[in-house]
């Protein structure tokens, strides 16, 4: 399905997403991507919000998924490149790609994600201009790549040179900041399966970013969500692709190492 057919077929917008989604099949009876104590994000959502993220065509991250595969082959740059230039096939040398994210460039020496991978391979290789970070761009090919590598387990690794940065993580992870005083941690594991006003608190696992809120009524990256919850506990936001961020997301993903990658999900 191309991004065209699917924007055509959701006449009506995001009411009529949710419209189709009360009536499609729920994922099947049984379905677990829990490892331990591990719990995805994906078992803290109500059965509505599950029931449009366990049908590809109900779930409206497919029109980011869309516009990224027509992306993936599309040439632009000086270089005369596309991204199947030199990666063919994404199915194929995409696989298990986005459950190793974050880790250590080779040439930088610095880690970074999966979202600045793709600009360094715009940049560097097709010389082409960056894309912006939540631009539909970024997002599209984001989770274009992500979805390959869907079903898989988590497998960041913090050896070598990434140990410096899992622990600058760790750091930020645990540490109170903000006007409120409070930390990830403080939600995500000391008060994961309560309630904060209307909001479920989930053990805070990344394996289904980029994620598509209801919230936000658009898909969005992990650090959009660590900013969010940064301005919630009235704390200073860093920008999105900070190495603080980046660093976090380190800590996050490992957190979330063994869970399935379920991007693009759907969250409330």
């Amino acid at each position: 399905m191309t991004y065209k057919s699917a924007a055509a077929y959701v006449v009506g917008g995001l009411v009529a997403l949710g419209m189709l989604a009360s009536a499609s099949a729920p994922m099947a009876e049984g379905y677990e991507n829990m490892v331990g104590d591990k719990k995805s994000g994906y078992h803290y959502s109500t059965p509505a919000t599950q029931s449009i993220q366990d049908d590809d065509f109900n779930n409206p991250s497919f029109l980011w998924v869309d516009q990224g595969e027509q992306l993936w082959s599309k040439v632009d740059g000086k270089a005369g490149k596309s991204c199947a230039t030199c990666h063919d096939a994404a199915a194929k040398s995409m696989k298990g790609v986005g459950a190793t994210y974050p880790k250590i460039d080779a040439k930088s020496g610095k880690l970074i994600n999966i979202e600045q991978r793709i600009n360094s391979c715009r940049k560097n290789n097709m010389q082409a201009k960056p894309w912006k970070w939540e631009s539909n761009q970024l997002l599209g090919m984001t989770a274009f790549v992500k979805l390959q590598s869907r079903g898989m387990p988590v497998n960041v690794s913090i050896d070598g040179a990434a140990k410096p940065y899992y622990e600058k993580g760790k750091n930020f992870y645990n540490q109170r900041r903000g006007m409120l005083d409070m930390s990830c941690s403080g939600c995500h594991v000391e008060n994961a399966g309560k309630m904060v006003r209307a909001d479920l608190l989930s053990n805070g696992f990344s394996n289904g970013f980029p994620t598509y809120r209801l919230k936000w009524q658009k898909l969005g990256s992990l650090h959009r969500r660590f900013r969010g919850c940064n301005k919630n506990i009235r704390a200073q936001p860093y920008k999105a692709g900070s190495d603080e961020y980046t660093a976090l997301e380190l800590f996050v993903t490992h957190r979330s190492n063994g869970l399935k990658v379920e991007s693009p999900s759907v969250r409330r």
